[in-house]
């Protein structure tokens, strides 16, 4: 189990996931948490990382660290996010198992699962048939991190855990429009399309400085809306470009249900596992014939619906169209987290409370 005096290393503590298992972890009373940015470490430099385990002498590592990216950046840096993730798996932890560590966690993703596997999703649907196309290098890269798990442990004896979050949300989330997930790009979408509403175009220059460049088709959405509202454009965008009813645009049906855990909760299960005795959780394992535990919130919602319950939180009373000619992705993705809850962990944030704590600090 761990220890609060343990050493422990969170990779990836800049991103979502990292920055909440950081904060898990103070609050847990843990004071010796080593963290290093990717100038400081990159991770898929295997000499850099053999350094530094050699150097840090870590008792205990999250492997938070990933690239990540919504459907579209998924889909076009194909060659990035298989390359990119399987480094920095196979670096962190062949070399933490060579520095003598014997506990790690290793967070996955939903996307691990067959596009056409059975709902819920149970941990024994690995493997039973074709991934979703659009995020295949990024899931077989996960795939090999819980394989990885699996194999030091059968041959080495360690207690590297895997855990499979589903889609995540919160403090330190991604709004770039081009690489973000669905939840963060409508929260952002959605606020300027509010600030479009009320003329104020200061707002959406500082929207770009703060969160990044704002994609052409976004911006033909504020310049109509802006105009509609009697408003001068901010962007210029031709007028044949911009939605012939003003309104914010959205990709896909809005059919597909999805499911969304804050990501707090998310750090609260990691720590949970990682503190699990021995005995326990590998009776589990053995006895589901499993090496990975889902980590859910238990409840989905279409994405049609979150686009309205997130322009309630946010404010925004304008029209939404949805372009149809994008891509959906799965149908459905729900994880099936009753093992974990078996165990005695259970999700605290509702979806519309950890959507308005987020809207609270993106808007500030």
């Amino acid at each position: 189990m761990l220890d609060t005096h343990d050493r422990i290393f969170v990779a990836g503590h800049r991103g979502m996931a990292g920055s909440a298992l950081v904060r898990r972890l103070k609050a847990g009373g843990f004071t010796r948490i080593v963290t290093r940015t990717r100038q400081a470490l990159d991770l898929t430099e295997q000499r850099a990382v053999r350094r530094f385990f050699s150097k840090e002498k870590i008792d205990a590592v999250f492997l938070a660290a990933a690239r990540v990216g919504g459907v579209y950046a998924n889909n076009t840096y194909r060659a990035n996010f298989i390359y990119e993730n399987l480094m920095i798996e196979a670096n962190v932890m062949h070399q933490a198992f060579e520095a003598g560590i014997r506990r790690l966690l290793f967070l996955g993703s939903s996307c691990i699962y067959p596009r056409q596997a059975a709902q819920p999703l149970r941990e024994e649907s690995l493997l039973t048939g074709a991934l979703e196309p659009t995020n295949e290098p990024y899931a077989v890269a996960k795939i090999g991190g819980i394989k990885m798990c699996e194999a030091y442990n059968a041959q080495h004896r360690t207690a590297f855990r895997a855990v499979m979050p589903t889609n995540l949300f919160g403090q330190n989330d991604n709004y770039d429009l081009e690489n973000s997930h669905v939840l963060p790009a409508i929260i952002r979408k959605l606020h300027l399309a509010k600030k479009a509403c009320k003329g104020d175009g200061d707002a959406l220059h500082s929207d770009q400085q703060r969160y990044g460049p704002i994609p052409y088709d976004v911006r033909a959405c504020l310049d109509a809306l802006l105009d509609k509202a009697g408003h001068p454009t901010v962007f210029n965008t031709n007028i044949d470009s911009r939605p012939k009813s003003p309104g914010m645009v959205m990709w896909g049906s809005g059919k597909p249900l999805r499911e969304f855990l804050h990501v707090d909760d998310m750090a609260t299960a990691c720590l949970f596992v990682m503190r699990l005795e021995d005995e326990r959780y590998e009776q589990m394992m053995a006895e589901a014939q499993i090496s990975f535990l889902n980590i859910g919130a238990g409840r989905e919602i279409s994405i049609h619906d979150l686009v309205h319950l997130v322009a309630q939180v946010v404010g925004y009373e304008g029209a939404i169209h949805w372009d149809e000619s994008k891509p959906d992705g799965m149908d459905r993705k729900l994880m099936d987290s009753s093992r974990i809850s078996q165990l005695g962990w259970q999700p605290t944030i509702p979806l519309k409370e950890g959507i308005e704590r987020v809207y609270r600090t993106f808007s500030k």
